[in-house]
């Protein structure tokens, strides 16, 4: 990456005897939206706050256009955070709430009242100028947050899973509209989440924490099809995984078989559901077919989640089309292009 807008550099963070980052480095471009992904306890929360100034790194650096900030005070980083709580203060009506750090920072009242115009436009809230937080909805106060942070013009938005608070139906529509307003702004967004579909619909690119470390750093896409680790493969959406056996480009496991460029030895495979189908008319070359047994279904609309059992045992699980017609016993296939070969751990 070419001129980074943010650059974190071995960070490490440790807080008594446990260590929750653990020599982190990556790169944000200009005009990135890039999620911090993790189960609770990885690290994701804790790095948002080092970059935001809330807290202090034991080792490594923080760089904003090639120029360090982790030994500036928060207040005087191009960083602005969105929190889960959005803490609009209730005596104030929207614009003032949104005018107010201007305010406090010595900024003109004419200006400050002009860039809070601005700002609730960006965010479609103009007609709400006059009116209390309390009469808001969850969505519009979110958004009000937003206009908050923008206002003062920063380099980069830090979001501390700003949408949790939301429910499912305000949610999905608050993602579009977050990802649309980014765009629109052009700032770059670090978005910190523990929802895999939140993180695969918003961002450029997703960054997996585990236990401090980073897992994997890829698009969206990659990062599902293309998955490092197991642990990649596992959080993010639902797979397979089979452990093999290669012999001279031949895999073996239980009763699957097929040809892959890999070493000899046990090798780990990630085979996502969507990519067993049921077997019809002649093999295709580079397909692995096998015969199995349904022992579970459950219908989820377009599609339907079957478990299978081979008869030495090996289980799978395929997602299939829901007006799919299946016997107790049917034959199976699936490319074996898409057996992708994953690391046990980073």
């Amino acid at each position: 990456m070419t001129n980074p807008l943010l650059t974190i550099r071995g960070i490490r963070k440790r807080f008594g005897a446990r260590e929750v980052l653990r020599g982190i480095s990556l790169e944000v471009a200009e005009g990135e939206f890039l999620t911090v992904l993790g189960e609770s306890g990885s690290g994701k929360t804790t790095l948002l706050r080092l970059i935001a100034g809330f807290e202090q790194a034991d080792s490594g650096e923080i760089l904003m256009s090639g120029e360090r900030i982790d030994e500036l005070p928060s207040y005087k980083r191009p960083v602005n955070t969105v929190f889960q709580q959005y803490a609009l203060f209730p005596h104030m009506n929207v614009k003032e709430n949104v005018a107010y750090g201007l305010r406090v920072t010595g900024v003109a009242s004419s200006e400050a009242t002009q860039r809070a115009d601005q700002a609730l436009a960006q965010v479609k809230m103009t007609e709400f100028a006059s009116s209390s937080p309390t009469k808001l909805s969850g969505g519009q106060q979110q958004r009000v947050a937003l206009a908050r942070a923008l206002v003062n013009r920063p380099k980069l938005l830090l979001l501390d899973e700003p949408l949790s608070a939301l429910d499912a139906n305000l949610r999905r529509q608050m993602q579009s509209e977050l990802k649309s307003l980014q765009r629109e702004v052009g700032i770059s967004f670090v978005f910190v989440t523990h929802d895999q579909d939140e993180a695969m619909a918003l961002s450029d690119r997703i960054a997996l924490l585990r236990d401090g470390l980073l897992e994997q750093i890829a698009s969206p896409s990659e990062i599902y099809n293309r998955p490092a680790t197991a642990y990649c493969a596992a959080f993010i959406g639902k797979t397979n995984l089979v452990r093999a056996e290669v012999k001279a480009g031949q895999v073996s496991a239980g009763a699957l078989r097929w040809r892959a460029a890999q070493q000899d030895g046990l090798v780990l495979f990630s085979i996502r559901p969507e990519s067993i189908r049921v077997a019809g008319g002649a093999a295709q070359n580079g397909y692995v077919r096998f015969v199995a047994r349904i022992t579970q279904q459950m219908f989820q609309g377009p599609t339907r989640v079957v478990s299978l059992e081979c008869g030495d045992g090996t289980r799978l699980e395929a997602r299939l089309r829901g007006d799919t017609e299946l016997a107790t016993q049917s034959e199976f296939e699936f490319d074996a292009a898409d057996a992708i070969a994953v690391k046990e751990t980073v």
